[in-house]
């Protein structure tokens, strides 16, 4: 056996970068269990590999290792793989093992762009049929063990965050608004989505690092697209006005539009969250006013009666009249009655907006019901809707990550539906993502408030 495999002399993982866990080592996030020594030795030997081996030859290396079972170069790691496989914890504990195995190989690629198809590669290897279709061996019992035990794993929530992510670090995604493709390839539009969709509870430090990476770039990216592409629609208007369109062509440099918005549709949700919707405001403007004139409540029940106010202004008033507004103010109503006569503070602040993004959005990820939230852009359509949920995070700053995990949410709930039959969430993901943008992302786009 190699050196490095069980040797008192290396390092331990816990003192690799590689298995930081949000705080602390590998010890205090994962309880040791009989199998314990054996996962570290199996995460050292591919820590150890993977530095020096290609990743054609990892890839074929975790095929041998996790898939056939057999003829692997180091047959010494196989039976420390049999002691993991045999383990009575195994059916509960080894998915989480084999998605760290896969993170420990992506924490090393994901940072070279010309290395994310081994990435892609690997993941789906684990659907791929053995390419040892008769299990003969000494060692068939084991063998099949690993296969049912390596199934189950590509049926787990770890197994389909990292088919989410596989999508994220596609260099070449088709997308279209019509087109007739699963919802899920569609999560790299939507970096706000990102920690809600491709994050666990069980996620390492370096798998969360490696998502707000791609986060980051991800939304940069969209906020220079989109602001190229808004300038060059208003500088192609002023050329059009002197030239033909031809001549328009060749004078500027087409830009493609970053969104799967219409350019009327991209016009309208501009102008919404740019200009001022309502009352000669923009929404910054509202919330700074509400949470002035909120401030001298004496009562939480009074700073509620002053936020359904601030609210129904920006619901239809014939919708709001027939059933919605009284459900808002009874939700508002029982929201934490026992503070009603409290002074009001930023707990009770955060709290009610995060129970109203229940209320409005969908509850709960085990039973997502949402029919409010159709029920809203059914009616008066996602901009006004959009809009309503944005006068929440803006008079609470705190709760844009739970109104992202909302939306998280429904994402999930919908990601195996084609995109043709659910054109109103994907509008409803593409207009949230410029309204977040705007009043939360780092894009200038007030040249364009004078067109609102």
């Amino acid at each position: 056996m190699h050196h490095w495999i069980g040797s008192e002399s290396d390092k331990t993982l816990e003192q690799t970068p590689s298995a930081k866990m949000p705080g602390g080592s590998l010890d205090s996030y994962h309880n040791p269990h009989s199998c314990y020594h054996e996962e570290q030795q199996i995460y050292q030997h591919l820590l150890h590999l993977v530095q020096k081996e290609s990743p054609d030859h990892m890839i074929e290396r975790c095929r041998a290792l996790f898939v056939d079972g057999a003829d692997y170069p180091e047959h010494e790691v196989l039976l420390i793989l049999d002691k993991i496989t045999a383990s009575k914890q195994a059916a509960n504990e080894f998915q989480f093992f084999l998605n760290r195995c896969c993170h420990i190989l992506i924490n090393r690629w994901h940072m070279q762009p010309q290395l994310h198809y081994a990435i892609a590669d690997l993941i789906e290897l684990f659907e791929t049929p053995s390419t040892r279709s008769r299990v003969t061996s000494f060692r068939a019992r084991e063998i099949r063990r690993l296969r049912e035990l390596v199934k189950h794993f590509t049926q787990s929530e770890q197994y389909l965050i990292l088919r989410r992510f596989i999508q994220v670090i596609d260099q070449h995604p088709t997308w279209g608004n019509r087109q007739h493709q699963p919802l899920m390839n569609l999560i790299p539009r939507y970096p706000y989505l990102y920690e809600h969709c491709l994050i666990s509870e069980d996620s390492t430090f370096e798998q969360q690092q490696t998502v707000k990476h791609f986060q980051a770039r991800v939304q940069k990216k969209f906020e220079i697209d989109l602001s190229q592409y808004i300038t060059y629609k208003l500088r192609r208007v002023q050329v059009l006005r002197k030239y033909s369109p031809e001549e328009a062509n060749r004078i500027l440099r087409p830009v493609n539009n970053p969104t799967l918005l219409t350019d009327s549709e991209l016009y309208s949700t501009l102008k919404q969250f740019l200009g001022k919707p309502e009352q000669g405001c923009t929404y910054n403007e509202l919330a700074q006013k509400f949470i002035q004139y909120s401030s001298q409540a004496r009562t939480f029940h009074e700073y509620k009666d002053d936020l359904y106010e601030y609210l129904i202004t920006s619901i239809d008033h014939q919708y709001g009249k027939r059933q919605f507004n009284q459900k808002l103010y009874t939700h508002l109503q029982n929201t934490l009655p026992q503070a009603d006569f409290q002074k009001p503070d930023e707990f009770l602040v955060v709290r009610t907006c995060s129970q109203l993004l229940n209320f409005l959005v969908v509850n709960s990820p085990a039973a997502p019901q949402h029919f409010t939230f159709l029920d809203l852009i059914s009616n008066q359509g996602t901009l006004p809707t959009i809009g309503l949920l944005l006068k929440i995070v803006l008079i609470s700053r705190k709760v844009k990550p739970f109104l992202e995990k909302k939306v998280a949410i429904l994402f999930n709930h919908y990601e195996s539906a084609t995109t043709d039959c659910i054109g109103w969430l994907v509008g409803t993901l593409e207009q949230l993502n410029i309204a977040l943008s705007i009043h939360f992302g780092n894009v200038d786009l007030s040249f364009f408030k004078r067109f609102c």
